[in-house]
């Protein structure tokens, strides 16, 4: 099988992907000892401790990231047969996007998730859809599109 030229800049957006999950699990890790919430205890219990909403709000951001990641990697490795190099751009700002979208919600305020750039992470996964829808009607009908 020969993929198609370009198609190892997917590769490194998935390899950067799967690094900035790694750094946002330890992220997570530090604020379970910051804020004393021992395994296996999923989310903090504000009435049991005052700093539940700053541990909630680091642990929701891993998860919301860890929610989509079968769809972002499943479009970004098909898109990128069709078109490997808008599909590295478009993971990339997803990526991006992931980060500002992780450092914001991590604040303790769950609005800022989307500002500073963080809500940018639609326009990837969004233009990921599309790549993937092209490269299926491709295959599909190789003579129409």
């Amino acid at each position: 099988m020969e993929l198609v030229e370009g198609y190892g800049w997917v590769s490194l957006v998935l390899v950067l992907h799967l690094l900035e999950n790694v750094w946002m699990l330890e992220q997570v890790g530090a604020a379970r000892k910051k804020y004393k919430v021992f395994y296996p205890t999923m989310y903090a219990v504000e009435s049991e401790n005052p700093q539940a909403k700053l541990f909630n709000c680091v642990q929701r951001a891993h998860q919301n990231v860890l929610e989509f990641m079968p769809t972002f990697i499943s479009l970004l490795l098909v898109g990128g047969l069709q078109y490997p190099r808008l599909a590295a751009v478009l993971g990339l700002v997803y990526v991006v996007a992931r980060y500002f979208y992780f450092k914001g919600y991590s604040t303790g305020d769950p609005d800022k998730r989307l500002a500073s750039g963080g809500g940018f992470h639609y326009v990837g996964i969004i233009g990921l859809l599309f790549c993937t829808i092209g490269f299926t009607l491709h295959q599909l009908f190789p003579t129409l599109v």
